[in-house]
């Protein structure tokens, strides 16, 4: 967090934790996202668009399951 030295006494949580959480929530929300914007462009029949669309959902899962791993870790004490 940029807003001068938040440590967890407001959220709770610590901030790298908290960022994590955020961060894995962002990468699946992207990957719902993406699948709206999929469909679009196949309706559209742009397959140019939807393959990069699936490219960027595929990053977004991969990066949702990265930080699920490395949390799952932390949350374990390891």
């Amino acid at each position: 967090m940029t807003s001068g030295g938040e440590t967890g006494g407001v959220t709770g949580t610590q901030d790298k934790d908290y960022n994590l959480i955020w961060y894995v929530e962002a990468c699946l929300s992207n990957a719902l996202r993406l699948e709206s914007y999929i469909e679009d462009a196949e309706r559209a029949k742009d397959t140019e668009v939807a393959d990069l669309f699936r490219k960027a959902q595929a990053d977004s899962r991969k990066g949702a399951e990265l930080g699920k791993k490395l949390l799952r870790a932390r949350l374990d004490g390891g």
